[in-house]
């Protein structure tokens, strides 16, 4: 029997929808998904968090809450970019521990660890606490094509995974990259070096990902990530419901009820369309993935980058330099926040005209070794473009950083109500700060949305009148309306 974990509540419509899908509309639901028999529901970590507090004015740590609450009987599942956390930055120890355990105490059952630079030190923390929770432990392989990589390579990884406690191994395919073939070679590779279940997780991108499947499932995989159908294909990952048909009848059959994942779809096929303006452009097959293993998220990157530099013109010139700069860069995997820094150099590269002229804070500290041991070593030529004469380190970068939990506490304490609110405020300070300060005034039942709609409600209808006055008294100014502009816009009593 294959298993299955679904990514619906959360690599779906992280790869689809811009990660917008609201709690409220996973809830009515979630119980019907909690009767499928799924080994786990992805539905937290990855860019959910950031995107709950920036755009969805929701508390991230309520979702775990109420998803457990309706689903008792299903392994809920994260992303946590080990030392990154689900952040963009490495945090200290102190703040990685205590999310993790704050994280478990909310519910998540699985916790999915990756390095984006495969290196296992900035894995080692995050799993040494998942173990001692006694929560499962999915350490992953960032899986990525280049002349540094191999199949060799990654089940050597494996080992080492398994050695530092992994209860299963995760193929973490974040492009769409890996072939039927190579898919098959690399679960055999780690079936025969390792004892544990072997997990694969791809997206739809090449079109190449459920054929991937059949051929990793003929070689032993374990568990596979699929998404339910109207929330899969594109950049997200292969239809549930395909894969649940192809393996039926068969020595792999997943025994999920067909009937149940269509009723499942059709709510969400409702559900999307309220979510229609964040609808990715790259919905159907992008072959140009295998040329240049450009993830799906950078896409959009790249176009408002070069829309604000005016020069759109040079998308083709940017989609040819992002393999240099990864080459340059030591053939780092391109997954967050490595796609990014690759990204944003690419384009100004190409923006200025002269490689490395302007280097990102982030170029400079991926040079340094601030994020880990690159795949490939970076030449001095490039480093000497980048850093100049700095000597990059070699310790484990969380080692250089202080414990910073209790002073970020008292930095926050004005708002904060728990740990969890410092955790909020250590990832993301100032989205923190924000949400805090509305949540407050929701509280107080004061809306933020509805007083700004008001304020341009009353602005509009006060320049009415003062239309109607200039022409009748000579064009008194209208104090009412001049109050409503300034509170509204540049008081700070009513947040737009």
């Amino acid at each position: 029997m294959v298993k299955v974990t679904d990514t619906m509540l959360r690599d779906a419509h992280q790869s689809l929808l811009a990660t917008r899908m609201r709690t409220e509309d996973m809830l009515p639901i979630a119980p019907l998904i909690d009767e499928i028999g799924y080994w786990s529901v992805e539905m937290w970590g990855g860019a959910t968090f950031d995107t709950c507090l920036r755009f969805l004015k929701e508390d991230p740590w309520e979702r775990i809450s109420k998803l457990r609450k309706v689903m008792p009987n299903t392994h809920l599942q994260m992303l946590l970019r080990g030392q990154n956390i689900v952040g963009y930055r490495h945090y200290s120890d102190d703040v990685l521990i205590k999310f993790i355990e704050r994280a478990h105490a909310r519910g998540i059952d699985v916790f999915r660890v990756f390095d984006a630079l495969n290196d296992t030190r900035n894995m080692e923390m995050a799993m040494r606490t998942v173990k001692r929770l006694g929560a499962a432990l999915e350490a992953s392989i960032s899986y990525t094509i280049s002349p540094v990589h191999t199949i060799e390579g990654f089940v050597k990884l494996g080992s080492k995974l398994e050695e530092m406690g992994a209860n299963t191994i995760c193929i973490k395919d974040m492009a769409g990259l890996i072939s039927p073939h190579d898919a098959y070679d690399l679960v055999k590779g780690l079936k025969e070096e390792t004892s544990v279940p072997i997990h694969l997780h791809s997206h739809m991108t090449s079109g190449m990902a459920l054929t991937s499947y059949l051929k990793a499932i003929e070689a032993g995989v374990d568990i596979v990530d699929t998404a339910i159908s109207a929330l899969s294909m594109g950049t997200s990952q292969p239809p549930t419901e395909s894969l649940v048909a192809m393996l039926r009848g068969t020595e792999y059959d997943t025994g999920l009820d067909l009937k149940k994942l269509a009723e499942i779809s059709e709510y969400f096929n409702e559900v999307r369309k309220k979510y229609h303006d964040f609808e990715s452009k790259t919905t159907a097959i992008d072959t140009d993935v295998l040329i240049f293993q450009i993830p799906g998220g950078m896409m959009s990157n790249f176009a408002t980058q070069l829309k604000e530099a005016k020069q759109e013109h040079k998308i083709h010139d940017v989609l040819e330099e992002v393999p240099r700069v990864r080459a340059d860069l030591g053939y780092v995997p391109l997954v967050t926040p490595t796609s990014q820094i690759v990204g944003t150099q690419a384009t100004l590269n190409v923006i200025t005209g002269q490689r490395y002229k302007s280097c990102t804070n982030e170029t400079k500290n991926l040079v340094r070794g601030m994020y880990g041991k690159t795949p490939a070593p970076i030449s001095a030529e490039i480093r000497k473009k980048i850093i100049g004469d700095e000597k990059p380190i070699t310790v484990r970068p969380a080692d250089l950083l202080p414990p910073e939990f209790e002073r970020l506490a008292a930095e926050v304490k004005q708002y904060a109500r728990g740990e969890e609110d410092v955790l909020s405020y250590a990832l993301f300070p100032q989205v923190a700060i924000d949400f805090f300060k509305e949540r407050e005034m929701m509280e107080k039942g004061t809306n933020a949305r509805e007083i700004a709609a008001i304020a341009a409600l009353f602005v509009a209808q006060a320049e009415k009148r003062s239309k109607a006055k200039k022409s009748a008294q000579g064009g008194e100014v209208d104090m009412w309306k001049m109050a409503a502009r300034r509170e509204s816009v540049n008081g700070g009593g009513w947040i737009l």
